[in-house]
This record gives C-alpha cells, structure tokens and sequence, in this order.
C-alpha cells in the first residue's frame, strides 16, 4: 500500500513540475496527407471548408522518437517480412509495469494490427452466431459494428450518470444476462466520456461476469492518457477473477499520435483465453505486423514518458479552457470534465434541437465538424463528442464559433 501511494504521489509531482519542452502551439497543416479528419469532411459533413474536430487523433506532430526509430529502419535496403523483436514483448511488459503497476508475463501478450480488429477477433472466436455480447453505452461506436457485424446479438447496459460523470447500472446488467450472453466489451478508460472506471467497480464488474461465464474484453487504448492527478487501473489487475475472464487490447497510437502504423497489443493471462486467441491469428495468418509498427512501439515505451506527461498537460489545459468558456459563456450546454483522454462529451439537451439536426446546425452555424453522439449509442441523443487534441488557439477559435451559434439560437427565440 505504501508502495503504491508513493508511485502515485511521485505521478503527480511529475505533472506538477514537468518543464515544457515541446511545443504544442505549433500549427500544422495537415491537407493533401489523406488525413480522414479532413478528406471525409465532404462525404460525412456536407462542407470541406469547417474545422475539424471529430477523429480521435491529435493535430500534435507525433514525437521525434518515433521518426528517428521509423527513419534507422528505412535505411536498411530491403522491408521483408519481419518477426517481432526480441524486446518487442519485454517492452510492452515493462511499459505496463511503469505506467500501471501491472505485473504481467511477456507470453501474454502480442502483435495485434488495430485495437478494432482485435475486438472483432475476439467476437468471432470466443462467440458463435447470434450470441449476446453486452456494451454499456454511449460508448466507442465500433463496439456496435464488430457485434452487428458478425451476426452477434447486440445487448445494451447503458451507464448512468451520477454528480456530472457516469457510472455502471450493475442492477440493469445482471437482468439483461442469459444463458446466450458470453461477451461484455468495456471501454475503459471509457470514450467518449473519459470517465476512468474505480477499483470497485471494476471488481464487481469481474464477479458477476465470472460467476456467469463472460469474457470481458478491455478497451484499455486510452489508459495511457490518464489527466494529472487521476490514474488507470487495468481491468485484468483488479482481481484474480478478472484476470481469468479477460483479454486486454493496449496500442501506443493514440497516446503518441501514431493511429496510422496500426500498432497494438493484446494481453491474455489465462492461458486457455490465450490459447484460443492466437490460434485464430495464426490459422487467419495475421500473425505478422508491420515493421515499422514494431520499431514505433519500442520507441514511445523506451523514451516517450516525458512527451506524454508534457502532451497530457497541454490538453488538460485545453479541457479546463473549454469547460471554463462553456461554463461562463454557454451554460446552456453541459461539458463532461473527462478524467483521461482529450475528448470531451457535450450536452445540447437544454438548446431543444431536435437530436436529427444537431448535427446540421453544428456544420451550418458554427463551422464545426463535431461526432454526433447518437452514433455512441442510447444515451447519445443530443450530445456531441469534441476532440481538444490541437493547439489552443483552434480550441479557443472553435469555443467563439459555437457561442456564436448559440447566441443566434437563443436571440430567434426571444
């Protein structure tokens, strides 16, 4: 327990004290580099000329460890196939114990390409066709894909909210559980809420699966992106029982603004979970990962520590920016302070536009191009997903176009 108290007290004195050395401010522009935040803009928006501020990846330049690691391997003359390295595991495992205290074994864990394929592995291995698989919404929309997509039955457990966060209906959870329920996939640290799930909760959550024979698929890619002053717990660290029914999918991509290598990982501790899961990689032949992926990895675990403290305190400012100026400017929209991430979720409801067009007079009127949040499930309706990963003179642009808007609203209906 002291051991424990010191780590995260020296955690705190480290965001406290770090000293700034990258900068954050710099812009960046990002046209005519395929960027999906911005080429999709026409297709999904309706307009190529508003700020985007919906894709989960940072408008930051990804750390210069990971082009010098990337540019040492481009100067080999051949890109072969390519096993993982031999401090590839290693790596990941004292990453984990670094970051979260979390002991595990290096043959737990292994390449995945992309968290989101890795979750519909997961349904596809331990499920059979229409099988239930539990998600708590709103949350990451690709859960519903890779459920409805594998001909799975898709069953909800919306999350409540509590003192201005959410929290887990356990009472709603245990009435939706059948004997064809065999997944629960959590978001944890959750997205789009950025709530960061308790030790109790957590547990409690691993009992009443275990006692009714559900595999619990972590979504941990956010963990690493815990704000200063709140920290990660790993699902499959909070008890024995946890660890026996879980498979953990982990990736530096967002945490190092590396989302286009496709870089991630899982970790299995039970070794019948394990067994099964990498049979299926290799009978799929998805075995192998990406060279540069593998030399990405390694880097942002040896020496991105202090880039992502300094990343985490620069977007804890944008947050406390945005709830600041919504709070003293447009109270009539409720910001969720989110404990990890640079996402914020946003609350339209008072504004009485009709969820259909919230989307539109986003566009329309602010020049916004923000995540409708009916695409995170029940529960999303008038809401809206920000992301804040950007220099602060964007989120302070973005902040006047949305009061502008609003005013507009409230003065038509005066």
């Amino acid at each position: 327990m002291f051991l424990a108290f010191v780590f995260l007290l020296n955690n705190k004195i480290h965001f406290d004290d770090i000293y700034m050395k990258y900068n954050f401010d710099e812009i960046i522009d990002r046209n005519n580099t395929d960027a999906i935040k911005i080429e999709l803009l026409p297709t999904l928006f309706g307009n190529k000329d508003i700020q985007p501020m919906w894709v989960a990846d940072m408008d930051f330049r990804t750390p210069d460890f990971i082009f010098d690691a990337i540019y040492e391997r481009s100067k080999h003359p051949i890109l072969g196939y390519t096993t993982p390295p031999d401090n590839f595991a290693k790596t990941i495992k004292n990453w984990q114990y670094q970051q979260h205290q979390w002991n595990i074994e290096e043959d737990w864990t292994g390449f995945v390409a992309g968290i989101v394929p890795g979750l519909s592995f997961a349904v596809q291995i331990f499920t059979e066709e229409n099988d239930e698989v539990i998600i708590q919404p709103p949350v990451y929309h690709p859960f519903i894909h890779v459920i409805e997509k594998n001909n799975r039955k898709l069953i909800f457990n919306p999350l409540k909210i509590k003192n201005g966060l959410f929290e887990m209906d356990f009472d709603d959870l245990e009435k939706k559980i059948t004997k064809k329920t065999k997944l629960l996939i959590l978001c944890n640290p959750h997205n789009p809420g950025g709530k960061i799930w308790d030790e109790e909760s957590l547990k409690r959550l691993a009992t009443i699966c275990y006692d009714n024979n559900i595999v619990v698929i972590s979504d941990e890619i956010h963990g690493d992106m815990a704000l200063p002053g709140y920290y990660h717990t790993p699902f499959a660290k909070v008890s024995d029982t946890a660890s026996k029914i879980s498979i953990t999918f982990t990736a530096p991509s967002k945490t190092f603004n590396m989302p286009g290598l496709q870089s991630s990982s899982y970790i299995i501790p039970n070794p019948v979970l394990r067994k099964k899961f990498k049979k299926f990689l290799d009978r799929n032949e998805l075995i192998g990962g990406n060279i540069f992926a593998y030399k990405a990895t390694i880097a942002a675990y040896e020496k991105g520590d202090n880039w992502r403290k300094e990343m985490l305190k620069y977007v804890e400012g944008n947050i406390e920016y945005v709830i600041d100026y919504i709070n003293k400017y447009i109270p009539q929209i409720k910001a969720m302070a989110p404990q990890a991430s640079f996402l914020i979720w946003l609350d339209f409801s008072e504004l009485g536009i009709p969820a259909e067009n919230l989307t539109s007079f986003i566009v329309d009127k602010a020049g916004l191009a923000l995540n409708d949040g009916r695409m995170f499930g029940p529960g999303g309706e008038n809401h809206m997903r920000i992301n804040v990963a950007c220099p602060k003179i964007k989120v302070e642009n973005a902040m006047q176009k949305l009061k502008k808007a609003i005013d507009e609203v409230l003065s038509d209906k005066a």
